[in-house]
């Protein structure tokens, strides 16, 4: 049976997948090969969603540790965090509308939404690993245990 401790790494693989997956569809819609960024896409969509499942379980069986770090990196710490929250919430509706608007086929639409969701998308995925090694690998808790 999966732990719940484990669910920060898994989550940490996820995101790492899922940048992957949006960095390879981004290079092939640049060659030229739809079809493959669309496999890379939905691909992408589909890890994050695994992710959110992740997350959401993660949050309601443990509490959210203060960051062990102190001095600047503290302060790049919350930067990086409040930047990646914000943003989180942001791409859900984000990549809702640039899938809905690529699977009606209005690629117009969908290239004008997309020039914004990709980077979002990108910068919360590099950004969740990034808050994953800082909280849980470089500065851990040490006092407290996952369930």
């Amino acid at each position: 049976m999966l732990s719940v401790a484990l669910l920060p790494h898994l989550n940490a693989i996820l995101n790492a997948i899922a940048g992957c997956f949006l960095l390879a569809g981004f290079v092939f819609i640049k060659s030229g090969n739809s079809s493959a960024h669309r496999l890379c896409m939905i691909s992408a969509l589909i890890v994050s969603g695994l992710f959110l499942i992740s997350y959401v379980t993660l949050r309601f069986y443990t509490p959210i540790f203060v960051f062990q770090g102190e001095g600047l990196i503290k302060i790049f710490y919350y930067i990086l965090l409040v930047s990646h929250v914000l943003l989180a919430m942001a791409i859900v509706p984000l990549v809702l509308f640039t899938v809905l608007r690529a699977f009606k086929e209005r690629f117009a639409a969908h290239k004008k939404i997309a020039r914004w969701t990709w980077p979002i998308w990108m910068y919360v995925s590099v950004s969740g690993i990034l808050v994953y090694l800082m909280l849980y690998q470089l500065y851990p808790l040490k006092t407290a245990q996952l369930m």
